[in-house]
């Protein structure tokens, strides 16, 4: 058994040892560009990348930001363009990459349409011919072929000088090998490629014009799969974009004078005092000082509940203040706000690579070469076989456009893109495609207590009172006095019976309050001196535990109790328990059905702990367990062949969180805990535990559901076509159509409703 994650290891484990830099990545139109980028930039010396084609983006690791140049130079050498995100926003460009293919898809359109009547009915029918009607096909054809898909030849342009090559390849060579196929034939007025396309008989030699149809309406396909490819790719890493804009540009301050200014959200710094009216968005991670309100969160949270907040409470960037004026004083701004972080985490996370992609990747990369060869054996087969040279070249043309690889570059990041993107409108951040691969495979869930099932807020469950002297109401009334100034768990929850009772507004003489940390307190009230804290405490200080005050301190199901004593004897005592989540029961009720043990760990002793696990339905509860032997637990677990996802909230679930296959932290918990974890549930619910669970699954069915259609979809379509049973012009819609359905099928997710809301 290994030793538990220590901190350092829990730092690693998130950050590595420097700070990844995130370029934006320009003109990738397949999965090799990106392999091929990512190969190039791993050469460089101590460098870790990966490159994300979906996303658009290189991920760095090893690099100083001033080392940004290096990668830059790398990619331009790979023939792209690399553009550092420190450098601003560079979303732009995929407008204006659509804007290009609406013009070349409007082009390529306008002229395809009569090209295509024009080689069809002419070629069949004598009478409508006029003279020169082959060189007008060849004008139509040419602006197409050439400049409409110009992207097409660049691109293999490019790949050549790299001695590489890619989806272009493929494209380019099929569009340039059929135009010149038809230019030629009209030149030289062979007639033998439409003896072979338009039946087997003798047919007019201007038939083989239709090659520029070919070569039109390949272009024309290409470029409308690659548009709306390029929308739905955008439309799937937007997601989370929605998520950073929901900040204001503005915010308004109080001054030292009394005067309300609006300044940018730039100049907003800690220690402001921000004022946030009804109906106004707040800008920054703060905490209230005056009013009370309540607070929507659901567009960053996915909560449709108002929360409510007053004094004292803590509100987020982004969230909405229904009613009233808040003041609250600025705790973060910027990029260390929580919705800032949430975008960053996602976005981090999207660019990475999952395993799965990483095996498809290999196979791309070997995939384009692969088709080359199939459709060199197609066409020198073909000759062998039948002598008929276009016949040869129209099958070998079929396997070059149909084997486009799109559809498996596609098939992983898109679907991790949704996944994460609909996460975050869920109120859950999921760090990374790790997350999503080892869902599927948890057995166990290790739920924390305090603070995960429980609320960490105390509640006063009973007040007996020991002595005829004194009424249990008494008692209470005594002890929430002592306890009014305290800042323990048990300490508040005893002082608001006293906020909560009839004579709350009664005087009392009542002098400072003395605190014994870890034993109790005492204070002066009404002339004599009260204590209030553990039955060891008392007695040490020389009060005598009568058998009901033994047997009350003693009980097994009690989580937590306090004696009060007044200058003689101990008078009473007060029972109290932490608030079980009213979400926790179903929470654990939706792993069981996800088909997970649950576990419940805690500190707690084994009657307050065994409490608690029936009360939200676990199938084993494990008490008394220290801090620092949580991480050690997991690993006990994970010893006997379990899988286990961790969920806890504190700085003593972070050894935890990262020990197991899969830790899930509670955003209201540590700043540790969080970066430990592999997903932070930022929603207040924690039936959102089972929500990312869930989703991760569903996304990996997405996922494999893409794999088997593209892979199936290229074993089929390839022997297909090679056979010449596909021309090329259906070949190339339908090679468009399936990038389009990988795409689709994981932009569904983004119709993914946890269960409790269907």
């Amino acid at each position: 058994m290994t030793e538990p994650a220590t901190s350092g290891q829990v730092a690693d484990r998130v950050s590595g040892p420097t700070e990844p830099m995130e370029f934006t990545v320009l003109g990738m139109s397949c999965a090799s560009c990106a392999n091929r980028i990512e190969r190039k930039l791993n050469k460089l010396p101590d460098v870790q990348a990966t490159v994300n084609f979906a996303t658009e983006r290189a991920v760095v690791r090893g690099l100083e930001p001033t080392e940004a140049a290096t990668v830059v130079a790398a990619v331009e050498k790979a023939g792209y363009r690399a553009i550092p995100e420190a450098d601003g926003d560079h979303t732009d460009h995929r407008a204006a990459q659509l804007r290009s293919l609406r013009r070349r898809i409007l082009v390529a359109g306008v002229l395809t349409l009569p090209l295509s009547n024009l080689t069809i009915g002419l070629a069949l029918v004598d009478s409508l011919r006029f003279p020169g009607w082959e060189i007008l096909c060849v004008a139509l054809a040419t602006p197409v072929a050439l400049w409409a898909a110009w992207p097409f030849h660049k691109a293999t342009w490019r790949n050549l000088q790299q001695r590489s090559t890619s989806m272009d390849t493929l494209v380019s060579l099929g569009v340039i090998t059929a135009y010149l196929w038809a230019v030629g034939s009209i030149l030289f007025g062979s007639g033998a490629v439409s003896r072979y396309w338009l039946g087997w008989g003798e047919v007019p030699a201007g038939a083989d014009t239709f090659y520029l149809e070919v070569a039109a309406a390949v272009t024309t396909f290409q470029l409308i799969g690659r548009y709306f490819e390029l929308r739905a790719r955008g439309a799937a890493s937007d997601v989370l974009g929605a998520l950073r804009s929901l900040a204001p540009k503005q915010a308004r301050l109080r001054r030292t004078d009394g005067r309300d200014v609006s300044v940018p959200i730039a100049a907003v710094e800690v220690g402001d005092s921000l004022v946030v009216r009804a109906g106004e968005v707040i800008p920054a991670d703060a905490t209230v000082t005056v009013g009370s309100t309540s607070i929507d969160t659901s567009a960053m949270t996915g909560e449709a509940r108002p929360r409510e907040v007053s004094a004292g409470d803590s509100v987020h960037a982004g969230t909405v203040n229904l009613s009233g004026v808040l003041i609250a004083t600025v705790d973060r701004t910027g990029s260390a706000t929580q919705l800032e972080q949430m975008a960053t985490l996602a976005e981090q996370a999207q660019a990475r690579k999952a395993n799965v992609q990483r095996l498809v990747d290999r196979v791309v990369s070997i995939f384009v070469p692969a088709v080359l060869l199939i459709a060199a054996a197609t066409l020198i087969g073909w000759l062998l076989l039948t002598g008929d040279l276009p016949r040869s070249v129209s099958a070998a043309l079929s396997v070059l456009v149909i084997a486009c690889p799109c559809a498996l570059g596609l098939a992983t990041p898109t679907a991790i893109m949704v996944g994460i993107g609909r996460a975050g409108q869920l109120g859950i951040v999921i760090k990374g495609p790790d997350a999503f691969e080892t869902s599927g495979h948890v057995t166990t869930a290790v739920l924390d207590k305090t603070g995960t099932i429980t609320t960490g807020e105390f509640t006063v469950d009973e007040v007996v009172s020991f002595t005829p002297a004194y009424e249990s109401t008494t008692v209470g009334r005594l002890a929430a006095l002592a306890e009014r100034d305290s800042e323990h768990p048990l300490g508040r929850a005893i002082a608001r019976l006293h906020e909560a009772s009839d004579d709350a507004t009664a005087s009392s003489d009542t002098d400072v309050t003395s605190v014994h940390v870890g034993q109790g307190v005492s204070a002066r009230i009404d002339g004599q001196t009260i204590r209030v804290g553990s039955a060891a405490w008392l007695g040490e200080a020389g009060f005598a535990l009568s058998d009901q005050a033994r047997a009350f301190d003693e009980r097994a199901d009690v989580e937590a109790s306090v004696l009060v004593a007044d200058e003689t004897q101990i008078v009473g005592g007060i029972q109290l328990s932490d608030t079980i989540r009213p979400d926790a029961q179903a929470m654990v009720a939706r792993l069981s059905t996800l088909g997970l043990r649950t576990v419940l760990l805690t500190g707690d002793r084994e009657g307050p702990a065994n409490r608690v696990g029936a009360a939200i339905g676990v199938d084993t509860v494990i008490p008394q367990v220290l801090p620092t032997q949580k991480a050690a637990t997991v690993e006990a677990l994970q010893g006997t062949g379990e899988r286990v996802v961790m969920v806890g909230d504190g700085i003593n679930d972070a050894a935890a969180l990262a020990t197991a296959d899969l830790g899930i932290a509670i955003a209201s918990g540590t700043d540790l805990a969080m970066r430990a974890a592999d997903v932070i549930v930022v929603r207040r619910h924690v039936d959102a535990i089972a929500d990312a669970i869930e989703l991760s699954r569903r996304t990996m069915r997405t996922i494999r559901g893409n794999l088997i259609w593209a892979f199936g979809y290229n074993a089929a379509a390839i022997p297909i076509a090679a056979v010449g049973w596909l021309n090329p012009i259906i070949a190339g819609f339908t090679m468009a159509l399936s990038s389009l359905f990988v795409i689709g099928n994981s932009l569904r997710l983004r119709n993914y409703t946890p269960h409790r809301r269907r």
